[in-house]
C-alpha cells in the first residue's frame, strides 16, 4: 500500500489481516424503502459490528500492520468516538496502550466505553482539529504511533473490506451510499465497490453542517469548516490541510455527495427504529435519510451503509418521540 492509491489486492489482503477479528455483517432487504424509492433496497447492517460501528474493519488492519516495536510503543488518535472505541477494542487484545484525543463535542456515551476498554482519554478544545493538534504533540515528544481516524493507507483498506462483502452480498447493486466524513470509509468502500464492478455508482452521503469532505471536494482542496453540534455527530470534524489520500480518492471514485438537514437526519433515525427495528445513530441513518427526502435517484439495487448504532438513548427517545432538538436545529 501507498498514500497514493489503495488498490483491489490490497483490500483483499487486509480481509484475510483481519479475518477473525471482525464480523461479516449482515445485508438484508428492507422492503419500507424498496417500496419508496421504487427499487430494491438493502441495508448494510454494518452497525451491529463488535464495536457497533464499521471502524473496528480499519483500526483490526492498522494494529495488525504495526511490527512489534511500533506496537510496544503504544497508538494515538484523534477521534469523534467510533474510531476511538474500535481502536481501543483493537489494541487492547494486542496488549498494546491506547492514547484517544477528543474534543468536547464527543458524547459522554462514546467517552465512556473508550474508557471500559483501557483506554487513555484527552479531551483537548471544540474540534477535531484541536485534538489532532495533541495527537501530534504526542508523537513528537513521547514517539507514540499515530493510526489516524481516516488518512491512513491500513484504515483505508480496512474499510474497504466492508464494500467487498457489498458486493458478495447484492453482486447486482446499482448504487451504494456510504456515510461521508472525513472519507475513509467512502473510499474504501468506492475502491472496493468499483474494483469489482466499474459501473456501479457511490454516493457519499453527510449532514448540512459543517460537511468537511463537500466542502473541499467543491473547493478542489482540503479546506476547513467550522464544526457545529449535529445529530450525525460522527460524520464531524475536518479532513486535514495536508490531506494525503482521502481527498483524492474521494474526488476521483465518488459520483456525487449528498447533504441533509437536521430534521431529515432525525427522520432517519426513526425510520430505522420503526419500520426496520433498527437502533442507529445519526452517522447511521443517513443513507435512509437521504431515501426518504427524496434525495437518491436509482435504476437498479440500492445498498445504504448503516455504519453505526453508538447513540445516547436518551437522545435517542427524544428523536423518536419527536421532541424538537433544539442544539441541532439546521
Amino acid at each position: 500500500m501507498t498514500a497514493s492509491q489503495i488498490s483491489l489486492s490490497d483490500i483483499h489482503a487486509a480481509r484475510e489481516r483481519i479475518a477473525g477479528k471482525v464480523e461479516r455483517t449482515l445485508t438484508v432487504t428492507s422492503r419500507s424503502l424498496s417500496y419508496h424509492l421504487g427499487a430494491p433496497v438493502y441495508l448494510k447492517l454494518e452497525h451491529r459490528q463488535t464495536t457497533g460501528a464499521f471502524k473496528l474493519r480499519g483500526a483490526s488492519n492498522a494494529i495488525a500492520s504495526l511490527t512489534q516495536g511500533e506496537k510496544a510503543r503504544g497508538v494515538v488518535a484523534a477521534s469523534t468516538g467510533n474510531h476511538g472505541r474500535a481502536l481501543a477494542y483493537a489494541a487492547q487484545l494486542q496488549g498494546i496502550h491506547a492514547t484517544i484525543c477528543m474534543s468536547r463535542l464527543v458524547p459522554e456515551n462514546k467517552l465512556e466505553e473508550i474508557r471500559r476498554l483501557g483506554a487513555e482519554i484527552r479531551i483537548v478544545g471544540n474540534s477535531q482539529d484541536e485534538a489532532q493538534q495533541e495527537v501530534e504533540r504526542l508523537v513528537a515528544e513521547e514517539g507514540l504511533i499515530m493510526l489516524p481516524p481516516f488518512d491512513h493507507p491500513a484504515i483505508v483498506a480496512g474499510q474497504g473490506t466492508l464494500g467487498l462483502e457489498i458486493m458478495e452480498q447484492v453482486a447486482d447493486a446499482a448504487l451504494v451510499l456510504v456515510p461521508l466524513s472525513g472519507g475513509g470509509l467512502a473510499a474504501g468502500v468506492a475502491a472496493a465497490v468499483k474494483g469489482v464492478s466499474p459501473a456501479t455508482k457511490v454516493v457519499g452521503v453527510s449532514m448540512a453542517r459543517g460537511a468537511a469532505m463537500k466542502a473541499s471536494l467543491d473547493a478542489g482542496h482540503p479546506v476547513l469548516v467550522e464544526e457545529l453540534p449535529t445529530l450525525a455527530d460522527s460524520l464531524g470534524g475536518g479532513i486535514g490541510l495536508d490531506n494525503r489520500l482521502t481527498f483524492s480518492m474521494c474526488r476521483d471514485l465518488l459520483d456525487g455527495v449528498i447533504l441533509l438537514s437536521e430534521d431529515e437526519i432525525a427522520a432517519g433515525i426513526r425510520h430505522a427504529y420503526e419500520q426496520e427495528r433498527e437502533v442507529v445513530e445519526g452517522a447511521g441513518a443517513v443513507g435512509i435519510a437521504a431515501v426518504l427526502a427524496g434525495k437518491v435517484k436509482a435504476n437498479g439495487a440500492t445498498v445504504l451503509v448503516l455504519s453505526g448504532r453508538n447513540i445516547d438513548m436518551t437522545l435517542h427517545r427524544k428523536i423518536i418521540c419527536g421532541e424538537a432538538i433544539a442544539e441541532h436545529a439546521a
